[in-house]
C-alpha cells in the first residue's frame, strides 16, 4: 500500500509587491557603504549617496498605491524607492530626492490576491526536497520535483510555475531551478530569503554573514 502524506507548506508569505514582467537588472541598485545605503549604477557608480539606514529597491507600494489621500497615490508608483533615516520613512525619486514622507493616514489596503506556492519544500528524514503535489508516495522518487537532498530549501517569491529556490548543500548556499538545475553556485554563507528576485531579479549574498551584495543569475555580482 502506498504511503501518502499531507505537505506542510513552508515559508509561505504574501507580498505587496508587483512582480517584474521581464528578467531585467534595474538600473540603480541598493549599496550599503560604510554602514549607510544608497545606490549604485549596474557598473558599480555611486548614483545616489550612502546616508539611509535602509534602501530598497524602485519597486510599487501598493499600501500608497491604495492611499485614500488621492495625492499620495502617485508616490507608489515603482519610478519611487523606499528609504529610512532617523527612523522616519520616505519615498524618493531616481535622483535621490526625497518627496514623500510616510503617513500611517495615507496608507490603504493592498488588494492583491494571495496565490498560493506551487512548489513546497519537503522534509525527509532530515533532508529537504521539492513537490508540487498535494500528496507523495514516500516508497518512491516519482512524486518529488527534488528528491530530498539538501540541508534546507527555501522557495522565493516569484514565479510561481518557475521558481528560483534557495538551497544548502555542505554548509554552502546557493539557488536551484524546479529541475534542480544549479542557478547560482554553492559558494556562499548565506542568501537572504526577501524580495530582491522578485522585485529586481537579483539574489542577497554573502561570502562571510557579515557583509552582503547582489549577484544575477549569471552569478555576476553588483
Amino acid at each position: 500500500m502506498k504511503k501518502l502524506l499531507s505537505l506542510i507548506f513552508i515559508g509561505c508569505f504574501c507580498t505587496a509587491f508587483t512582480q517584474m514582467k521581464e528578467d531585467l537588472v534595474p538600473s540603480l541598485i541598493p549599496q550599503k557603504i560604510d554602514q549607510k545605503s544608497g545606490y549604485i549604477n549596474q557598473s558599480g557608480k555611486v548614483v545616489i549617496t550612502p546616508e539611509y539606514h535602509i534602501a530598497m529597491f524602485f519597486s510599487q507600494d501598493c499600501n500608497l498605491l491604495n492611499s485614500p489621500n488621492k495625492n499620495a497615490r502617485i508616490f507608489g508608483s515603482a519610478d519611487y524607492a523606499t528609504v529610512e533615516k532617523n527612523n522616519i520613512s520616505y519615498r524618493i525619486n531616481k535622483k535621490g530626492s526625497r518627496v514623500y514622507q510616510y503617513k500611517k493616514s495615507d496608507l490603504g489596503k493592498c488588494s492583491e490576491p494571495y496565490e498560493m506556492h506551487k512548489y513546497k519544500a519537503f522534509t525527509l528524514n532530515g533532508a529537504y526536497g521539492l513537490v508540487s503535489k498535494d500528496s507523495i508516495d514516500l516508497g518512491g522518487y516519482k512524486d518529488f520535483d527534488i528528491y530530498p537532498q539538501y540541508q534546507m530549501l527555501y522557495v522565493l517569491e516569484s514565479d510561481r510555475e518557475n521558481p528560483m529556490i534557495i538551497a544548502v548543500k555542505n554548509n554552502k548556499f546557493g539557488i536551484v531551478d524546479k529541475n534542480n538545475k544549479t542557478v547560482i553556485p554553492f559558494a556562499y554563507n548565506d542568501i537572504k530569503m526577501n524580495l530582491s528576485w522578485q522585485t529586481a531579479h537579483l539574489f542577497e549574498v554573502s561570502k562571510d554573514g557579515k557583509n552582503y551584495f547582489y549577484v544575477d543569475k549569471n552569478n555576476k555580482a553588483y
